[in-house]
């Protein structure tokens, strides 16, 4: 495998796990306030890719935080008990805008990176052809 394909490999594994991990922070924006949900976190990993001394970046399994439900107090509410609280959820929406921001920069840093790779290769083809 030439340096380029692994460099394109490298960077496109960076942009899938960065892809997902947006779509995991989305789903716990957009479900900050329902009542009961876990914030849902994701581990990256990095794995060799083929025989080289490059890592892939690979997304591990989702998993639930475990931390503590926040404690609403609402007597309106329907699942408010006797007292008038009811758990909330868990995400705290400052550090999802947090990471949400970290995986975008992360993102177009990669696909910089892949679009460098492409360019440079473009041109040695070029040269190669005269």
């Amino acid at each position: 495998m030439s340096a380029f394909s692994d460099a394109l490999s490298v960077t496109s594994s960076g942009l899938r796990a960065q892809a997902m991990r947006l779509r995991v922070v989305s789903e716990n924006i957009a479900n900050v306030d329902t009542p009961g949900y876990h914030r849902k976190t994701i581990p990256f990993e990095t794995a060799r890719s083929g025989e080289g001394s490059l890592q892939d970046l690979r997304v591990g399994d989702v998993s639930l935080d475990q931390s503590d439900l926040e404690d609403v107090y609402d007597p309106g509410h329907p699942l408010a008990d006797d007292t008038g609280h009811y758990a909330g959820s868990n995400v705290d929406l400052m550090i999802e805008l947090a990471d949400a921001r970290e995986a975008q920069r992360s993102y177009e840093a990669n696909l910089k990176m892949f679009d460098q790779t492409r360019q440079m290769s473009s041109n040695l083809m070029d040269l190669l052809r005269r």
